[in-house]
């Protein structure tokens, strides 16, 4: 395997574990903690708040550090700083020690998103397809801690999903900085050629449009975080609740193959949330194609209708049809994560791009943990189907920013090395 090739396959293993430590949390309140410690569901969101939170606020330093000394180096600090506080809080005999921890994970875990983007923006040629590709990689973390997780409760301990990727995390840290170490200790080895090659294009009023552009960035980005938060984090409780018919069908279909611990409920939830995640994260691919032939005005404005009816669609339904809903509105969710990012990659110069992918994140996840409260409140009050209802009214919000898109950004960028 080429050296390169091993690269961008290590920066989307990074990309998996970030996603996962982040929502291991999440399978675990619903499906064990809730029972062990005795506490509701939404007195439990609350413990992993602070941990989003560091999620969004660490991005911007996370970028700062790494356009100013190193993005390997970075990455490096990523996968075994977020190995060993991983392993920590899988030790947690509280919900304050999992607070801390999970606060600790949502540190290194803010580094990914700017630097490891900025490294994919940066190197390689047909952007589009190159995020949608580790796009996917992340939203199948996103889908096996569900999985992961939901098995380890029945077969083992919580805490198992917790320390088990920790490790794994670890080795790979230690591959990476041995594959990365010359740019390590030498930043200007490999140049950001992407950033270089930006030029404007011939339009009039270049600064207003990159203004207008970059308002619509960051809107749309705030209201698809309390999308994608809401979603992937609430999936794997609202399937608890909305397909135990399914599961228990499932159930009693695959005890006739004597499949020892495939029957257990928790299991299969996780499994039909895993099952969901990973269809979805294809929709990544198809939009990454989409941006590089179309550009994003198209692209998004199609994604954000697809949200919109699902959504409108979900509230009351149970068993098979709830599970075609969540998949639809799913598609939507996954789908739109690259578009913003790609429309950044292309405006973005390279010296600052991990920088501004860093604002971007700050504004993304902070948005996320201030969703966490709000799932917890409307879950509390009016249950899952008035959460679908303001999620519609989030998606309409987008759909109508879009419409303010040009067809063609302000700024390409042009030159990508054909690592």
């Amino acid at each position: 395997m080429k050296r390169d090739h091993l690269h961008f396959l290590l920066l989307n293993f990074g990309h998996f574990l970030d996603h996962l430590f982040t929502l291991v949390f999440a399978t675990v309140a619903a499906l064990a903690l809730t029972r062990e410690w005795d506490l509701g569901y939404a007195d439990l969101l609350r413990y992993a708040t602070p941990g989003f939170v560091a999620f969004g606020v660490f991005a911007l330093p996370a970028g700062w550090l790494a356009d100013r000394w190193s993005r390997d180096g970075m990455m490096g600090i990523f996968f075994i700083g977020i190995g060993f506080a991983s392993i920590v809080t899988g030790f947690s005999q509280t919900p304050l020690q999992i607070a801390i921890g999970l606060f600790v994970i949502g540190i290194f875990a803010a580094i990914y998103h700017p630097v490891g983007l900025a490294i994919v923006t940066a190197k390689w040629k047909n952007t589009g397809m190159r995020i949608a590709i580790n796009g996917v990689w992340g939203n199948l973390g996103v889908a096996s801690a569900a999985l992961i997780t939901g098995y380890l409760i029945d077969n083992g301990s919580w805490r198992a999903a917790f320390i088990f990727p920790g490790i794994v995390s670890i080795i790979l840290g230690i591959a990476y900085l041995a594959l990365r170490w010359k740019t390590v200790i030498h930043p200007d080895s490999e140049p950001d050629t992407a950033g270089r090659a930006a030029v404007s294009l011939q339009m009039p009023d270049v600064t207003a449009l990159l203004f207008r552009v970059s308002l619509i960035v960051f809107v749309t980005t705030a209201v698809s975080g309390i999308i994608f938060q809401s979603t992937t984090f609430a999936l794997p409780k609202i399937f608890d609740e909305r397909l135990q018919g399914l599961a228990a069908g499932m159930a009693g279909w695959l005890q006739g193959f004597d499949l020892p611990g495939h029957t257990d409920i928790a299991t299969l939830v996780g499994t039909f949330a895993f099952i969901t995640f990973a269809i979805a994260s294809m929709a990544q691919l198809v939009v990454g194609a989409m941006l590089d032939r179309h550009g994003p005005k198209t692209v998004f404005m199609t994604v954000a209708a697809m949200q919109l009816v699902f959504f409108l669609i979900m509230p009351g339904l149970r068993d098979g049809l709830a599970f075609a809903v969540a998949l639809g509105f799913m598609l939507g969710a996954f789908g739109q994560i690259p578009i913003n990012d790609f429309m950044i990659g292309k405006m973005a110069t390279g010296r600052r791009r991990a920088q501004i992918y860093g604002v971007r994140y700050v504004v993304s996840f902070s948005v996320l943990a201030a969703s966490l409260p709000m799932i917890a409140f409307v879950y509390e009050h009016w249950g899952f189907d008035a959460l679908f209802r303001i999620l519609a009214a989030a998606a309409l919000i987008i759909l109508a920013a879009v419409l303010a898109l040009p067809h063609r950004l302000p700024v390409a960028a042009t030159g990508h090395s054909d690592a």
